[in-house]
């Protein structure tokens, strides 16, 4: 595999790669991760399942269209395809650091302008692709209001109805998504669609870099409610992004709508008790 992989990048690059230490590194929750190096240049290695290899296109696919906007620093993606039973991607490597103030600073300003890309199509993308491991539907819809109730809770409580979750609220809800919304003036957006902690840092340089994708063009505050899910980003972030593009009112009630997608989707993943945090955020939405 490893001997396929190498060829794949030389090919690509146009330099004759031959991997001589490769190292173990996170992948998340849903992939393997390597640090491939020749002794010159490294790069990051994704592994999953060869049936997999559609969410890796998706994900450089989406990866290149953030990076088509110039606004924010994105790890380059280099091949993906097959071999062996494995599918993987090739990434640029980025030695990421703790970054300062500045960098989240700068983190802000540049998603800010990220956000100010658009699309003429709507809401959705160009292709399907992976929240996680869970499939995101990213079918073209005018109204952003549909998009979301169709497209992201409602298949999602498709899928946790299979799984066996109890949502007793969950028509009320879905019901009542166009009165949560209204008012709201939204424009398409290129958002990065998974954007937790985890998936954003610095570069050992101090430069802001975001990665590992679910990239789909919608409302840019399911970006900013994301950011706030876990933990949040520091404060010098979220004053710097309202500076640049400053956030709607009534964005503190809607930031929960938009999490509760990811808390069920973390339900479909990971079972356990997000199913009774999915329930309570559907309470506090409803109140």
């Amino acid at each position: 595999m490893w001997t396929q992989i190498d060829t794949h990048i030389s090919q690509v690059t146009g330099e004759k790669f031959q991997s001589q230490q490769r190292r173990s590194v996170g992948g998340g929750c849903i992939n393997e991760g390597y640090a491939v190096s020749n002794g010159e240049i490294t790069y990051f290695v994704k592994l999953n399942q060869a049936s997999q290899v559609p969410m890796f296109e998706a994900e450089a696919l989406g990866l290149k269209e953030m990076q088509a906007t110039a606004s924010i620093r994105i790890p380059k993606p280099i091949c993906w395809s097959t071999a062996d039973n494995s599918s993987y991607i090739i990434l640029e490597w980025l030695e990421l650091a703790s970054g300062n103030g500045n960098s989240w600073e700068e983190m802000g300003r540049k998603l800010a302008a990220m956000h100010k890309a658009s699309s003429s199509q709507g809401f959705g993308w160009k292709i399907n692709n992976t929240i996680g491991s869970t499939p995101q539907i990213n079918t073209w819809t005018a109204d952003w209001t549909e998009f979301y109730t169709k497209h992201r809770l409602g298949y999602q409580f498709q899928l946790a109805r299979r799984r066996g979750g109890n949502f007793p609220q969950q028509d009320k809800l879905l019901a009542a998504i166009p009165e949560l919304l209204a008012n709201h003036q939204i424009q398409p957006s290129l958002v990065h669609g998974d954007l937790w902690g985890g998936n954003a840092g610095c570069t050992a340089s101090g430069e802001p870099v975001i990665f590992d994708p679910a990239t789909y063009f919608g409302d840019r505050e399911v970006d900013i409610a994301m950011t706030e899910l876990f933990g949040g980003f520091p404060a010098a972030f979220y004053k710097s992004y309202n500076e640049v593009f400053p956030l709607d009112a009534g964005y503190e009630r809607r930031k929960t709508l938009y999490n509760l997608y990811h808390i069920l989707n973390h339900f479909n993943l990971f079972g356990g008790g997000y199913a009774s945090q999915a329930n309570r955020m559907i309470e506090q939405i409803l109140r």
